[in-house]
């Protein structure tokens, strides 16, 4: 009786040097050099080269590799030996294998292809070994900011998706019915997480949420998904302590935990490495001053644009924070400060090299007189709100949270050009498919 094959995968196989072992596979790729077929193999847990020499196989083995399509999907078995050449590190010499279909001809073929094109084919694209790469980052990111806030004694809570109102005006909201109401597709699950912090003191959601901006950029998406902090007992300068040591975490497991990614990304780290706490910090005042000290013509009171920020990164090597920005800029909750009310006491954070707005924070208003007065000055219904001025009423307390958005996340980390490839299926103002 011969050696029954371990079935494994291609991420456990340095466990299996010596032994024979079966993989269950999809055929990237195949070449041939007459006697000697070579397999690039792939599991979703990472590729490795099989190597089938004709002299030691079946004629028919022999044949069932050579008719083998890109993305035929089969069983493997050979034997798992160390290779120094490889980009794994190891090889597979092939004894056998069992083909389960023969793929029809592969739309996406091993060449260049135009955007459109491979958006079409979204549902295939994300097989490549780019866009896995990106995908695996994506969710070792996911991972990092969760055990961090974890570890720090935050609490999960779900928002509902579905609300009756807005964080920041219905201007760009999904509006549906909701049997007989109006209802509008989240566009933060902000307010919600206040009422939870009031009860479980820190708190976050992490879920999808939608814009109806008609935007083209290559930041923007209209389905997105943040991760939102929100904490009770914290003020301004905490919040942004906050926010720097979870950015700069995660920005440091991705470099330990995603070397092999990040190389088939072929990012420059160099610009990652320098992403510890604590990040450079300037006002919206000075900002201003940089620009039109660097030539670019701005107005106080403005917001800043992507030109804008872009050239406020690039006078520093680590993401930086803007704050107290002008009221009239910002979101109707957000505390102005006690020692110049025409600014609130709110941050955003820049990434590096291009990428702007990655964290948007504040130290929310809670001072039920105050609030009042920015429903009005807003036009905001009194009734609509009444569950949020509820939380100022009973027992309201210095709070402040902020929102980090996942996908100019992966863009910046990944060093991406655009965000269409940060998220499995992009939802974009011309694409609704696949």
């Amino acid at each position: 009786m011969g050696v029954r094959s371990v079935l494994t995968t291609i991420g456990n196989i340095s466990a299996h040097v010596g032994e024979k072992v079966k993989l269950g596979v999809w055929l990237y790729n195949r070449r041939s050099s007459g006697k000697i077929q070579f397999l690039q193999l792939r599991d979703g847990t990472g590729m490795i080269q099989g190597v089938m020499v004709k002299s030691q196989v079946s004629p028919e083995t022999w044949e069932q590799a050579a008719d083998l399509t890109q993305e035929s999907s089969l069983y493997i078995e050979g034997t798992v030996r160390e290779d120094e050449r490889s980009p794994s590190g190891f090889e597979m010499d092939v004894t056998g294998i069992e083909v389960i279909q023969t793929a029809e001809e592969y739309p996406i073929a091993l060449k260049e292809h135009g955007v459109e094109f491979l958006m079409d084919h979204r549902h295939l694209w994300i097989r490549s070994p780019r866009q896995r790469s990106i995908l695996r980052i994506r969710a070792e990111i996911i991972r990092a900011m969760q055990d961090w806030l974890n570890g720090e004694g935050f609490t999960l809570v779900d928002p509902p998706v579905l609300t009756p109102s807005s964080c920041e005006g219905t201007t760009n909201l999904f509006h549906t019915k909701y049997f007989d109401e109006d209802a509008y597709l989240t566009q933060s699950g902000q307010l919600y997480m206040e009422a939870a912090a009031m009860a479980l003191g820190r708190v976050y959601s992490f879920g999808p949420t939608f814009r109806a901006e008609k935007s083209k950029t290559r930041r923007h998406l209209i389905e997105f998904w943040m991760i939102e902090p929100e904490m009770a007992f914290v003020d301004h300068e905490e919040n942004l302590r906050i926010q720097e040591r979870m950015v700069a975490h995660v920005v440091q497991h991705i470099l330990q935990h995603c070397r092999d990614e990040l190389k088939v990304l072929k990012r420059d780290t160099s610009a990652l490495e320098k992403v510890k706490a604590p990040f450079p910090r300037i006002t919206y005042d000075e900002a201003v001053h940089l620009l039109n000290r660097e030539g670019m013509e701005f107005s106080w009171g403005e917001d800043f644009g992507a030109p804008h920020e872009t050239k406020i990164a690039e006078s520093f090597d680590k993401p930086v924070f803007i704050t107290h920005y002008p009221t009239g800029t910002k979101a109707f909750y957000m505390k102005p400060d006690p020692e110049r009310s025409e600014v609130v006491l709110c941050d955003d954070l820049i990434a590096p090299e291009g990428y702007g707005e990655v964290v948007g924070g504040s130290q929310r208003i809670d001072d039920p007189r105050l609030l009042e007065e920015r429903f009005q000055q807003h036009q905001l219904s009194q009734e609509a709100y009444e569950w949020y001025m509820d939380l100022r009423k009973y027992g309201s307390v210095p709070h402040s949270g902020f929102g980090l958005g996942l996908e100019r996340t992966v863009a910046w980390i990944c060093g991406l050009d655009h965000v269409r490839e940060t998220i499995p299926f992009p939802r974009m103002l011309n694409r609704l498919y696949p």
